[in-house]
């Protein structure tokens, strides 16, 4: 079994208010990943996502692809130590 990925995402554009966080959350969900998707105050969202490298860079992918909603116009990512995180949350 490979250690896990863990990615921070940074999501900017109009990505709040969209259903993005819930788009975000049922594409890691369906490659088995955890994690998060939250809301930042500034209008960004956060998405934090661990698993399988293939996995996460699929979802890293769909993050800005065409069945993303609202309107992004960048993400910057950085990994980071996985956490071992047990589910994936919507904050």
């Amino acid at each position: 079994m490979s250690t896990p990925r863990r990615v921070v995402a940074l999501v900017d554009g109009q990505v709040q208010g969209v259903g993005y966080r819930w788009f975000v959350r049922e594409a890691a969900s369906a490659r088995g990943l955890t994690g998060s998707a939250t809301n930042l105050p500034d209008g960004r969202v956060e998405v934090v996502l661990e698993g399988p490298d293939d996995d996460v860079r699929a979802v890293l992918a769909e993050l800005s692809g065409p069945r993303a909603p609202g309107s992004v116009t960048a993400v910057e990512h950085r990994d980071e130590d996985a956490e071992g995180v047990p589910d994936f949350t919507v904050g």
